[in-house]
């Protein structure tokens, strides 16, 4: 059965997707994938819900799944630039995709390493590319550090990571930029605009548990594949006090919406800071939401800070249904 077509308004934007390939990631790659206002040049890889290698299998089944078109996938780094690695198996099943058995793709991984991938579909860009980061950031750490001139090219960069509030990895540390602060910082100070799509916003968006259910019978693999991942999220999200009752989460997904659909989400433009100190504050994004300056920068004790768009309100059944009619592909909208 072929999906039909999905309503877009507004220019294409080109993009490219890093990701560590578990439950949500999967989400997002069918949503991009399917979404006519977003095209895809690129999918890099890294360790992080699950080892790289697997992340990248996990990332071509996606793609097989939803019939993608050719799109270059490539793994990237295998560890943080500096931390052990640490994977999200307990959220995200062992193969990192809820452990649903599903069969290898035919698909084979590009053979470059995900930085030069990323060099080199900037380079050749003949107009400008938006980076969707759902992952830690080490790639994107190691694409401004060895191709500072690639990185520039970049329109921005929306990052599903950090937290203003409370974290998930660590109470005050959410996963992606806990797994590799160190990369984190990198990226936040290389210059190029940065959203950051963080937890503050993210357990809000979902599918009500009729849509999932929608989705798993339908007669394409690409929508029951996500009714199949989202019934997981139901069952995952369960204990998860900032998710609704009976939603389920549509995670990295969200980011991907913000792009698509910019106006459902609200940023404040502030100054961020990752803390890289060993200890129970590691990893956290510390978000500057005063309104005037305090002790430390009257004293001329504060380090300076990036400054970021952080999310901090989004509309969440405007994505829902974003994300639900253009997985169905049914009019909605988007």
């Amino acid at each position: 059965m072929q999906l039909g077509p999905v309503k877009t308004h507004g220019r294409t934007q080109n993009v490219v997707i890093d990701v560590d390939t578990g439950v949500d990631d999967a989400l997002a790659l069918l949503f991009a994938v399917r979404h006519p206002g977003l095209r895809v040049h690129a999918i890099t890889c890294v360790a992080g819900n699950a080892a790289v290698e697997q992340v990248v299998r996990n990332t071509l089944t996606v793609l097989e799944h939803a019939d993608a078109p050719p799109i270059p996938v490539a793994a990237g780094a295998a560890r943080p630039l500096i931390a052990p690695p640490h994977d999200a198996s307990h959220v995200h099943g062992r193969d990192g995709m809820a452990d649903l058995g599903l069969p290898p793709s035919p698909r084979k991984p590009d053979p470059r390493h995900a930085v030069e991938l990323l060099r080199d579909v900037l380079r050749d860009a003949a107009e400008p590319v938006t980076l969707i980061a759902l992952a830690p950031l080490t790639n994107i750490a190691l694409l401004a550090r060895t191709y500072p001139e690639a990185m520039q090219r970049l329109e921005r960069i929306v990052v599903m990571g950090g937290t203003a509030s409370t974290g998930n990895a660590t109470p005050v540390a959410e996963f992606n930029a806990w797994h590799d602060p160190e990369a984190a910082a990198i990226v936040f100070a290389a210059g190029v605009p940065v959203t950051m799509y963080g937890l503050d916003v993210f357990y809000r968006v979902g599918v009500a548990a009729a849509g999932c259910d929608k989705l798993a019978a339908h007669e394409h693999r690409s929508a029951r594949l996500a009714g199949q991942l989202l019934r997981h999220q139901l069952r995952t999200a369960a204990g998860e006090a900032r998710t609704e009752l009976g939603m389920a989460t549509i995670g990295d997904a969200g980011a991907v919406c913000a792009v698509a659909d910019p106006a459902g989400l609200v940023t404040a433009h502030l100054p961020v800071q990752v803390e890289l100190a060993p200890g129970f504050g590691r990893g956290q994004t510390v978000v500057d939401r005063r309104a005037r300056s305090g002790e430390q920068e009257l004293h001329g004790m504060a380090a300076p800070a990036a400054r970021l768009d952080v999310a901090i309100d989004v509309d969440a059944a405007r994505y829902g249904d974003l994300f639900l009619s253009t997985i169905l592909g049914e009019p909605g909208t988007s």
